[in-house]
């Protein structure tokens, strides 16, 4: 029978044009398969073919668990100290293995034994097929929609099926089986059925591969496209980029009476594209983005990673777009909060801007309406720039003389200073009512009140996960100091 089982093991490798070394993997999963049948019990079997002789051995394994874990199924678990009964030299994760008589080949369920073998064989084609395509590096698939299920779409693309979700597909397309369809590959799945493409229409990588499609100047590496954002079937947003002075990136797009561009579109179930010019300066690429509203004034603000754009009047509507989809496409793809507003609106917010200023200064260093006007006039805006920038340019303000402008600087550290101590006394007191708790040490409490967790209640109030986030413990331990800081929800 031995060499029944290395004729079969060849025959099948040759038929099915995979590795031999599958075959084996499983032939010995239908022999274990067909061994395991003799045991009422959910026994665990492992059969081991010789690639040499074709004899075949099997053993009825247990796995070794710690000492203190729980037992789910004993009939193929075992604690530590059991195994070492066994076995001395046995360690943690390893297997106590005992002999069993192998079935007899010719005996094993046939049919069985057949369907074992030829699903694994089917896994290892389906597993070689991708990995031939993913090899290629194809990120956009074309393929044809072999049959639709709730709505999904179970898309052939040669020998390889992808799945293109309801929520991945154009707003108001209609796809039908039979229909070609092309999209953008997210990624891979490996199920119970085997390695699955997962597709999208709606991926702004999806528009940006069909411009690399349609253009060969971007594969070619003459022209980038840098950023998009997407309203799927509606409007999209693409910023472009030429690495060659003497082309027109965005003429180059749009093509001849618009063809290229037209073709994107036509395969977007008519999106409307507008193509941008990307810019390495961040208020530039806003502007661009922004586009067609023409900007007034642009503020940006670092901290908030934010921008006020202003607008005239008239180009509100456009600036903002429809339902804001323009403000929101422009936000999206330049990965800045951008703020629409008028004139009038831009001025409101600089004069209250001003009155806050103008009442801190008042307040912190002590001194009348005419004195903090002037340093607001003169573009100070906190405390610190008073306290800290460099003497010469104070003094070159003509309303203050030497020796105001040292007495301002005084006071502007006297405050810093006041409220940092604040500050620190604040941070004791919340770790002190932190360290109240089961399980707190003084390191984490202090990370807790630097992240604004400043009482056992603001513990108490987060999540497992926000914990875990906030300091990066582990969630056993972050779940510990919820529930004690908890604990008195239930007393």
């Amino acid at each position: 029978m031995s060499r029944d089982v290395l004729l079969l093991a060849d025959a099948l490798a040759r038929e099915k044009n995979v590795d031999l070394e599958i075959v084996f993997g499983a032939l010995e999963t239908a022999l274990a398969h067909a061994t395991k049948k003799r045991f009422q019990e959910e026994a665990e079997v492992r059969v081991q073919i010789d690639r040499r002789s074709g004899e075949y051995q099997a053993f009825r394994r247990w796995e070794v668990l710690p000492d203190d874990a729980e037992i789910e199924h004993p009939d193929h678990q075992l604690t530590l100290a059991e195994a070492r009964e066994r076995d001395p030299a046995i360690e943690l994760g390893g297997f106590i293995e005992e002999p069993l008589e192998a079935v007899e080949f010719g005996r094993i369920g046939a049919q069985a034994a057949k369907q074992v073998i030829l699903q694994k064989i089917r896994d290892a084609e389906r597993e070689q097929i991708l990995n031939d395509f993913l090899a290629r590096d194809e990120t956009l698939v074309f393929g044809t929609i072999k049959r639709m299920e709730r709505g999904n779409a179970i898309v052939e693309s040669g020998r390889i099926e992808g799945l293109l979700a309801k929520d991945q597909m154009i707003l108001k397309e209609n796809l039908r089986v039979g229909d070609r369809v092309r999209a953008y590959l997210m990624r891979v799945e490996r199920g119970g059925r085997g390695p699955q493409l997962i597709l999208s229409r709606t991926a702004p990588e999806f528009i940006m591969k069909l411009f690399e499609l349609e253009v060969p100047e971007i594969s070619e590496r003459l022209i980038e496209i840098r950023a998009a954002a997407r309203d799927p079937g509606i409007r999209a947003k693409i910023a472009v980029k030429s690495n060659d002075p003497r082309i027109d990136p965005q003429g180059t797009c749009i093509g001849v009476r618009g063809s290229r561009v037209t073709a994107v579109t036509n395969e977007l179930n008519g999106e409307r594209v507008d193509i941008i010019l990307w810019s390495p300066d961040p208020a530039q690429f806003v502007i661009n983005a922004l586009a067609p509203a023409e900007v007034t004034s642009i503020v940006v603000d670092e901290e908030r990673h934010a921008m006020d754009v202003v607008v005239d009047e008239t180009q509100l509507a456009n600036a903002i777009g429809r339902g804001g989809q323009n403000v929101r496409l422009a936000s999206e793809m330049t990965g800045w909060e951008i703020n629409i507003m008028t004139e009038s609106e831009s001025e409101e917010k600089k004069e209250q801007e001003a009155a806050d200023i103008r009442q801190l200064f008042m307040e912190k260093l002590d001194v009348d309406q005419d004195v903090a006007d002037v340093l607001v006039e003169e573009g100070f805006t906190s405390l610190e720039e008073v306290a800290y920038v460099p003497l010469s340019e104070m003094l070159e303000i003509e309303a203050f003389d030497e020796d105001s402008v040292n007495e301002l600087r005084a006071r502007a550290r006297d405050a810093l200073l006041t409220a940092a101590i604040a500050r620190e006394e604040t941070v004791e007191k919340a770790a002190t009512d932190l360290m109240t708790l089961e399980g707190m040490d003084a390191d984490t409490a202090a990370r807790l009140t630097a992240q604004g967790i400043k009482s056992t209640e603001d513990l108490a109030d987060l999540a497992v996960d926000d914990l875990v986030e906030l300091v990066g413990m582990d969630e056993e331990r972050a779940k510990a100091l919820i529930m004690a800081a908890r604990a008195p929800w239930f007393a």
